[in-house]
C-alpha cells in the first residue's frame, strides 16, 4: 500500500477509556527495543511518526495511528525492560490485556521478536497469552540485517522451536535498514482488511434481511 495520510490520533494511557474505532485495528506488540517504531516507519513510509529511542520502555502508553482511512495501527507498550519498576510493569502488562478484551476491531496481531536473541520467557507468555484470546499472532522476527545471511534458517528455526509454533503461524523475517519483508507484511494486513470489509458487508445483509422480516 503506499501510505500519502497517517497521523497519531488517539494516546491511551493505564486509565484512559480506549476509543471506539469502527476502522480495522492491526496491532503491533514485542519487548522493549525490539524494532516496533522503526517497523511502523518503514510501513508508512516515514522517518518518525513512530518515535524511536535508544532508551528501551520509551512506549508506556498505546498509540493509534490512523492510516488512509482505511484502517488504525495499534502500537502496545513494550514489555520486558529491566530497569523499569514491577509496578509499571504490571501497569503496561494491564494495558495491553485491557486492550486485547475490549477492542471490537482488532483483525491481527504482529508480534515482534529480535531474530539475535532466542525468545525470553517474557517473550513465550506474550505468545500464549494472545492465543489464549483466539488470535493467531503473525511473528515479525526484526534486526535481520543484524545477522549474517547463512545464519537466517538456523536463527529463524530456533525461534519456531522455543515458541514450539504450529506450522500455520506465519514468521516474516525483517529488516528496517533494507526494508525486507515490508512488502510481506503489507499484503497480510490488506488480507486482513479484505475479510474485514466482506464481514461486515455480510452483517449488514443479515441486518436488513432482519429488519424486512419484521416489516
Amino acid at each position: 500500500m503506499n501510505v500519502n495520510r497517517v497521523s497519531l490520533e488517539t494516546v491511551c494511557g493505564i486509565t484512559s477509556k480506549l476509543p471506539e474505532n469502527t476502522l480495522p485495528e492491526i496491532a503491533f506488540v514485542g519487548r522493549s527495543n525490539v524494532g516496533k517504531s522503526s517497523l511502523l516507519n518503514v510501513l508508512v513510509n516515514r522517518r518518525a511518526i513512530a518515535r524511536t529511542s535508544s532508551q528501551p520502555g520509551k512506549t508506556q502508553t498505546i498509540n493509534f495511528y490512523r492510516v488512509e482511512d482505511q484502517l488504525y495501527f495499534t502500537d502496545l507498550p513494550g514489555y520486558g525492560y529491566a530497569n523499569v519498576s514491577l509496578e509499571i510493569k504490571q501497569k503496561w502488562g494491564k494495558m495491553i490485556e485491557k486492550y486485547l478484551k475490549s477492542s471490537k476491531q482488532l483483525q491481527q496481531i504482529f508480534l515482534l521478536l529480535d531474530i539475535r536473541r532466542i525468545p525470553s520467557e517474557q517473550d513465550r507468555m506474550m505468545y500464549e497469552w494472545i492465543l489464549s484470546y483466539g488470535v493467531k499472532p503473525v511473528i515479525i522476527v526484526t534486526k535481520l540485517d543484524k545477522i549474517k545471511r547463512s545464519q537466517k534458517n538456523q536463527q529463524l528455526n530456533q525461534i519456531r522451536t522455543s515458541l514450539h509454533l504450529s506450522p500455520e503461524i506465519k514468521m516474516i523475517p525483517f529488516s528496517a535498514q533494507t526494508k525486507e519483508g515490508r512488502e510481506e507484511i503489507w499484503t497480510l494486513i490488506e488480507n486482513c482488511l479484505k475479510n474485514s470489509y466482506s464481514e461486515s458487508k455480510e452483517a449488514d445483509i443479515g441486518k436488513e434481511q432482519k429488519k424486512d422480516e419484521v416489516d
